[in-house]
């Protein structure tokens, strides 16, 4: 069975039917990798450092010969791995098949791909390995975007907005999702822990391409995406992301204060006070002594009210720098009266967006 070389494109396509696997070692794996792979690492980080240096000191037959005294012990338990995938795999095939790669489509990948093959599994080969994966996606953030930008003050819902777009078929680039964070000193807590930054980048890669697809297939003219400062928690937005993002038409959720005070209280109220309150003090800087002491004082107390009130005046203060921190404002923003926090909220946002 002839094992078959396949470009970026053709892999996105495979994705969605047979199981990834990412024969780099455990550390570059967890660095980053192509989403939904998975890991079958032909060396240990430690064999990997091995081979690498005897490539770089002595020679590439050196090396080859190390490495295959790591890889002929490993042969029958790679396979076994393998057959451990695709029993596992949601995608039941009648021939195996599963597609395979290393850093830049070398000796690693061409070595399991041989085995997968003796073995009789149909193997896809990516030319070029997760480097050409890299290169691909940072050519998705120079894509001329047309988009939506989902605005509005903390509490307005606009993630829930975002999650119910998707849920009607529209695209939608959902980058809190993406980077496991909520945006906001407090946005961390209750996530799983952010991605690298490298990871991010690869599933926001990801996502703009389904994005821009759904796109093209349904004729829709826009693609969604919250309103977001270019860092969100540790991670930032690629600058080219960013500048479509401050250059496309904001459509503003104008939600009255206090309900979104009580949105607020309702999502945060329940959190750990201990969490919270190391938030609240990694914005007493620009927060200011006294409304921080007040503002941990009033959690204390169990007066979630009081303190949400002074952060959420805080936020609005952020988030309105940010927003007038806009060329051709008056072009781009569009701002949508809304009596309360409600998912409903998106028809009005689709009315006004049809009629724009």
């Amino acid at each position: 069975m002839a094992i078959q070389k396949i470009n970026i494109l053709q892999l996105i396509s495979l994705a969605h039917l047979h199981p990834i696997l990412d024969v780099r070692s455990p550390a570059e794996f967890t660095q980053a990798h192509i989403p939904n792979a998975i890991n079958l690492p032909l060396f240990t980080d430690e064999e990997r450092k091995i081979v690498g240096t005897a490539y770089k000191q002595q020679s590439r037959q050196i090396a080859i010969k190390f490495g295959l005294d790591y890889f002929g012990v490993k042969m029958k338990l790679m396979v076994e791995a393998a057959e451990q995938i695709m029993a596992n795999s949601k995608h039941q095939q009648p021939v195996p098949t599963v597609v395979v790669h290393c850093w830049r489509g070398g000796m690693r990948s061409a070595a399991v791909a041989w085995l997968l093959d003796v073995y009789g599994f149909k193997v896809y080969l990516l030319q070029g390995g997760y480097k050409a994966y890299r290169a691909w996606a940072r050519q998705q953030f120079e894509l001329p975007l047309q988009c939506t930008i989902v605005g509005g003050y903390t509490g307005s819902g606009k993630t829930e907005v975002l999650q119910k777009l998707a849920e009607m078929g529209m695209p939608v680039i959902p980058l809190e999702s993406l980077a496991n964070h909520k945006g906001s000193a407090f946005g961390a807590i209750g996530q799983a822990p952010q991605p690298t930054q490298e990871m991010f980048e690869n599933q926001l890669a990801h996502s703009i391409f389904l994005a821009t697809q759904l796109a093209s297939t349904h004729h829709h003219t826009t693609i969604f995406i919250e309103d977001e400062s270019q860092r969100i928690g540790l991670l930032k937005l690629p600058n080219p992301i960013w500048q479509t993002m401050r250059n496309s038409p904001i459509f503003f959720l104008d939600i009255p204060f206090n309900n979104r005070l009580l949105f607020i209280v309702q999502q945060y109220g329940s959190l750990p006070k201990d969490k919270l309150v190391n938030a609240i003090m990694r914005i007493q800087k620009r927060l200011g002594g006294l409304e921080t002491k007040n503002a941990i004082n009033f959690l204390l107390e169990n007066n979630f009210t009081e303190c949400f009130n002074i952060l959420l005046l805080y936020y609005d203060k952020w988030y309105l720098k940010g927003l007038y921190n806009r060329e051709n404002l008056p072009t781009l923003l569009n701002k949508i009266p809304c009596t309360n926090v409600d998912i409903e909220n998106v028809h009005l946002l689709l009315h006004e967006k049809n009629n724009h």
